[in-house]
């Protein structure tokens, strides 16, 4: 098996500064969206209203993967209530995400930059933060690999970043 990169998840504080360090409504939409949902930066620019599940509160993605990466796997994300508050007046008036992968990225390290954190914050961590909170939150491993678009729980696995006194609390509640 090939070296899996492991990117650094941000702890629920460092999570807590970034999306205070959001001063307009646009670093709220990427910074909020891309923590509460755990979307792919290329997930994230490609949105439209069509995607929403307003009643369902939750987004239907045409993910990564199928042959060639045509994006032909779907899957449907839970919304939380502060991101659908962020997306429906957006996607009241706009049709498409307002801009691309490469300005996201860029947007992220700037807020990341004004929040004073120290390790390299990307898209990317992002999702590695949402799943890392989802499981230490309680959320089962199978409902955040079905969120996350993986087809393997090994996969899903390698978002398994437990410190030592996760796992002590977690036995202390469940033992």
């Amino acid at each position: 098996m090939a070296y899996q990169y492991v990117r650094e998840p941000l702890r629920a504080e460092e999570a807590d500064h970034l999306s205070h360090a959001c001063q307009t409504p646009q670093e709220k939409l990427i910074i909020w969206t891309l923590l509460d949902t755990g979307l792919r930066v290329s997930e994230l620019c490609s949105l439209t209203p069509q995607n929403i599940l307003w009643q369902q509160k939750s987004i239907r993605i045409a993910g990564k993967g199928g042959p060639y990466g045509k994006q032909s796997k779907k899957r449907v994300v839970p919304m939380s209530r502060r991101v659908q508050a962020l997306l429906e007046p957006y996607f009241s008036i706009h049709d498409k995400w307002f801009v691309g992968p490469r300005q996201v990225q860029k947007i992220v390290k700037h807020v990341a930059n004004r929040a004073k954190l120290t390790q390299t914050v990307t898209p990317h961590v992002l999702r590695h933060t949402f799943a890392t909170l989802a499981l230490q939150k309680g959320i089962s491993l199978a409902a955040v690999q079905k969120a996350l678009g993986h087809d393997r729980l090994t996969t899903t696995a390698i978002y398994l970043n437990l410190t030592d006194e996760h796992v002590v609390e977690e036995f202390d509640r469940k033992w």
